[in-house]
């Protein structure tokens, strides 16, 4: 590989470490804040659609406090209430204004949570909107010396620009009504169906390309041994993507440096940041589609303009075929970069993403089953650690804030592969994030190239084991992040253990584990002695 090619490649790479599935949070546990009797409730986020003089207009949304009846989850259930401001406003003291049953707004401080529920509850509110005193949501809880809580009626905390704009418009004398309801997530979305058949579908495919062309690599070189030829023709400047094989150091050091680029998203998280990661992600969907027309031709089709080249300045020598395609994929990449806050963006990130991450694949090797096992466990490691631990020292997961682009006015960083979450109320999107494909792929396409080279049948083989070992993984991790309430999860917690499970019981079980471990191929008989032995 020429030099800008290993700088591309490094580059992008280090941005597609995030292992990440998500489905975004509707449920917060929060351990710190412990439960007691009559205030015991899961932070819930709530949804408030708003009336003002009957027409609809702006719908918020808020989060349930941890005491209270439990709120409506079906929209047609909730009931259209009167919203009313309080007086005092802070509601500490027994409001001046006659309830009957209205939606009452107060402002946070000056007492507890549980005090401004009970004073509205005994005043004849039917709910309270509390508006918080920054842009941000906030969990209410109980105080820790409260006991024998009795609470009634529904509170939910609103955003203070949400709230501000409420009480605008109670103050020009408008009718404003509102509603209540906090609705559930469906147990399978159809996103994430999706998403599995995107992530298994991108390695299988990748694995057979990345097969074959080592298949046809190792055709040649017996074909140039049994031909006794000296000169063996240069690939350097052929335009032919060159192979680099990950070693134990750099497997290491790979998630090492990841970590590193990762605390650097995360603390440089910006919109000017976000941009120059989407220049960077345009760049290699620019590059790297082209390149995948190098299957087509493995199987003979373009081949004659393939294999002619022209000199161009910087890249070096590029295939004809290279140039008719560029163009087209420039042309792709900058629509997409341009447009790519429209809601059906979401389609040309995915196949730019699936280009890349396919290619990658190709060009990044494991070169035998030590290196993968370091590799995988390591980021393993590294996907619980940025997840979960991280949280001790940042006070937040550090692979969930980056992930989402917290902080960066975007929704998301490129380096995923998406999409809307169609039949979820709370819509969205599901997220799985190329780390998740690529660090497993490397040992999927180890297995298959593999088998081709010992002439494994698929049965005898490991790359059907290794290929369902994955996608079982995956649909562990989607389990886990619908039991965990859309919750990030670090999806290579499930899938490594599969995989690299599999491989490794399964190769100590046929007494392949020593080939596997040490040399990746298995051994082949020179050309020459075959060629001796039958003369």
């Amino acid at each position: 590989m020429d030099s800008p090619r290993n700088l591309l490649l490094l580059s992008v790479l280090l941005a597609c470490t995030l292992a990440l599935a998500s489905a975004g949070d509707i449920v917060h546990q929060d351990d710190t804040a412990p439960k007691k009797p009559g205030c015991e409730n899961n932070f819930v986020l709530v949804k408030v659609p708003t009336w003002v003089d009957h027409e609809e207009e702006t719908e918020y949304v808020g989060v349930g406090a941890r005491f209270g009846p439990t709120l409506e989850s079906k929209e047609k259930h909730a009931n259209q209430t009167i919203l009313t401001l309080a007086d005092p406003p802070d509601c500490c003291s027994t409001p001046k204004n006659k309830l009957t049953g209205e939606v009452i707004l107060v402002y946070r401080g000056n007492c507890s949570f549980t005090t401004k529920a009970k004073v509205a509850e005994d005043a004849g509110a039917s709910a309270v909107l509390i508006i918080n005193n920054r842009t941000e949501l906030f969990k209410m809880v109980c105080e820790p010396n409260e006991t024998a809580i009795d609470i009634n009626i529904p509170v939910v905390m609103l955003p203070q620009d949400a709230g501000a704009s409420l009480e605008e418009s109670l103050k020009n004398n408008t009718l404003v009504a509102v509603q209540l309801y906090s609705p559930k997530r469906p147990l399978v979305d159809i996103a994430e169906v999706f998403l599995w058949l995107m992530a298994v579908g991108t390695i299988l495919s990748a694995s057979y390309w990345s097969a074959w062309s080592a298949r046809e690599a190792a055709y040649e070189q017996d074909k140039l041994l049994k031909d006794a030829s000296d000169e063996f023709p240069s690939t350097e400047g052929s335009g032919s993507s060159g192979i680099v094989d990950i070693n134990m150091t750099s497997a290491v050091l790979f998630v090492v440096i990841a970590s590193c680029f990762l605390v650097m998203l995360y603390k440089l998280m910006s919109f000017w940041f976000v941009e120059v990661l989407v220049v960077l992600f345009c760049i290699g969907g620019v590059e790297w589609p082209s390149d995948l027309l190098g299957g087509f031709v493995i199987l003979g089709w373009f081949e004659q303009s393939a294999e002619s080249f022209v000199k161009v300045p910087f890249f070096g020598a590029v295939s004809y075929l290279t140039l008719v395609v560029s163009p087209f994929c420039i042309a792709f990449a900058v629509v997409w970069a341009v447009f790519r806050r429209i809601s059906f963006a979401w389609i040309g990130q995915d196949i730019l993403g699936i280009a890349l991450i396919i290619t990658v694949l190709q060009i990044v090797r494991v070169p035998n089953l030590k290196v993968g096992t370091v590799l995988l466990s390591c980021a393993f490691l590294y996907d619980i650690f940025w997840v979960f631990v991280s949280k001790w020292w940042f006070h937040e997961s550090v692979m969930i804030v980056v992930a989402r682009g917290d902080r960066s006015g975007e929704d998301g960083i490129p380096m995923l592969l998406k999409i809307p979450r169609m039949f979820d109320p709370w819509g969205g999107y599901s997220i799985i994030g190329f780390g998740d494909i690529i660090l497993p792929g490397l040992l999927v396409a180890f297995s298959l190239r593999y088998d081709w080279l010992a002439k494994k049948s698929l049965r005898e083989g490991y790359f059907v084991w290794a290929m369902t070992a994955y996608g079982l993984g995956l649909l562990i991790t989607y389990v886990a992040l619908n039991l965990m309430d859309g919750h990030g999860q670090p999806a290579l917690l499930y899938i490594v253990p599969f995989t690299l499970g599999t491989f490794l019981s399964l190769g100590k079980k046929r007494g392949d584990l020593k080939t596997l471990w040490t040399r990746g191929e298995p051994e082949r008989p020179c050309p020459h002695t075959q060629l001796q032995h039958s003369q």
